[in-house]
This record gives C-alpha cells, structure tokens and sequence, in this order.
C-alpha cells in the first residue's frame, strides 16, 4: 500500500470464508459492517456477542486494528490464536498489530515487540507456505528490519525466491525492493515495470512504479503514470491515495496532496485501500510541509527585502 509494510491487504477473500464459515447472522451483519469499512459498528456488532468464536475474535481485532487501536487488536487476535492456533492468517494479522506498536514505542519497548512481529510472520508462514500476504509482510519485515531483531538482506533475498511459483508479478515486486534497497535503481526500475506487465490489471503495480519514480525526482515520468491510473481507474481511492502519498513524500505539489486525501476521505473505500486513520496521518502530514514551506517563503521574502 507504497506499501504499507505495505503491506499487501487482501481481505475479500478471506471476509467471504469467514462469513461462510458462521452461521451466527450477527457475525454476518459486522462482517459485512466491516468490508464497508464501518469499523466502529462491526466492532459494537462483535462486542455484543454473547460467545465469540475464534473468527469473531479475529474480525474483532482487524477492526481495531483498522481504527488504528493497535494493542485492542493485538489483543482478539491472540485470543482468535488461543481458540485456533493453526491458522495463519489470524498469526499474520498478530504479526502486523505488532508491528504498528513497535513503529510507536520506545526503543527498549520497540526491539520486543518487533521480535513478537517476525515470530507472528514466521507462523504464518509456516502454517501455510503458500500464503503470499503473510510471505509478502515477512519480505518486507526482514528488508527493513535489522539483525539484532530478526531481519536482514540474506533471510529476504532467501525468502524471494519462495515467491517465483505462487505470483510472477509479486516476485518481480520483491526482486525490485531488494534492488531498491541496494540502491541498484536501474535494475529496481526494470523489476517494477516487469511486476506491472506481469499483471495489466492491477492498477496497484503502476502505482509502485509512479511512486518509485517519484522517489527518482523523475516526476514528469512519474505525474504520466497516475496521470493514466487515473484515466483508467476514475476517482478510484487506491489511486488519490497513491498519488497524494508520493506528493508528500516528495515534498511538492502539497497543496493538490490536500486535496486528494481530503477527497479520498470522503469517497467510499474498502478493506483492501489504506485506513481512514493512515489517510488523516498523512494529511496531516501535508498540511505541515505546506505550512513550513509557506513561512520559509515569506522569511526569504523578508530576507530579500533587506
């Protein structure tokens, strides 16, 4: 999502097998609260069960998680894992909870809760080599994370090739993140724009492409990409978000940054965009650059004057 730890969320999938599996129509109606991103009522919805069951638990806690409530949630999620241990989805939902913590807690704090975080992922993983969103956020967490709590260049680029027989577009992904890592652009650039042709349809693969562009300063190259996404994908959310978030980070174009989130927030999104609390972070964000940027244009303009 950039990914979010980026985290790659694919939830329809396992929101439909999760309502298949219970008949309780109060998990029904939450679950579907939830795929409207209505998390407060899904949550309501949950809370007023009279007995949870593992699959509550676990929605309860990627509502929480998706309010941006991160010990909440990492708290249903070991209670779904206590009535089901074997299920790596619930282990790769703990794994990312605790990451969140960690990006927030002090530094003792932090080193414990990223080891919760690899642990969680590693599970998942285990329990289910084929699940690509739990293989994806252990990629990721060993790309960024140092030794001392589990990460490192070898255990990713080990773990890339594990992605080969399960999604050619996300193995082009991993190959360009280790070679962005390395600082290796032009070889990052041509894995980007392979995971793209790999998958015509995923608009999401030319969003990281724009993005990583951006990230070049090569922004005429990178405004034509969300140019096209957005012609071909009108006032979807992922692509405002996308474009906003690459604007921010390249510190320009601030004020149409507001803009689009500002609009991103008011549109309809779903599980699978990035979080209305991640959206109004980022905002804030851009309100700050600008504001900076604004009282250093008119300190220069004092300064000329003189």
């Amino acid at each position: 999502m950039t990914r979010h730890w980026s985290w790659i969320v694919t939830l329809l999938a396992s929101a439909a097998s999760l309502l298949a599996g219970s008949p309780d129509p109060e998990i029904a109606r939450a679950e579907a609260l939830y795929r409207r991103t209505e998390y407060g009522r899904a949550i309501d919805a949950l809370q007023s069960l009279n007995h949870k069951t593992a699959a509550s638990y676990s929605l309860l806690g990627k509502s929480y998680f998706m309010q941006g409530q991160y010990k909440l949630a990492v708290t249903n999620l070991e209670n779904a894992i206590a009535e089901d241990n074997g299920n790596s989805e619930y282990y790769d939902w703990l794994g990312r909870a605790y990451g969140r913590i960690a990006e927030t807690s002090s530094f003792v704090s932090a080193m414990g809760y990223a080891k919760k975080t690899v642990h969680a992922f590693e599970r998942a993983v285990e329990l289910e080599p084929s699940n690509l969103e739990a293989l994806s956020d252990l990629f990721e967490y060993y790309l960024q994370a140092p030794g001392i709590v589990g990460g490192g260049m070898d255990k990713a680029e080990n773990l890339a090739r594990r992605f080969a027989p399960l999604s050619e577009a996300e193995h082009h992904w991993v190959l360009a993140r280790i070679a962005e890592k390395r600082k290796d652009q032009a070889t990052a650039e041509r894995e980007f724009r392979a995971a793209a042709a790999a998958a015509p349809n995923e608009v999401g693969r030319y969003l990281d492409l724009a993005a990583f562009l951006s990230s070049l300063s090569r922004y005429r190259e990178s405004d034509t990409l969300f140019r096209e996404a957005d012609e071909k994908h009108p006032n979807a959310p992922k692509v405002m978000y996308a474009r906003a978030e690459a604007y921010v980070h390249s510190k320009r174009r601030l004020e149409e940054a507001q803009t689009l989130l500002q609009k991103y927030l008011g549109s309809q999104i779903t599980p699978d965009d990035p979080t209305p609390h991640e959206a109004a972070a980022l905002l804030k964000q851009a309100r700050t650059l600008a504001a900076k940027g604004h009282r250093a244009d008119e300190a220069q303009s004092v300064q000329s004057f003189f």
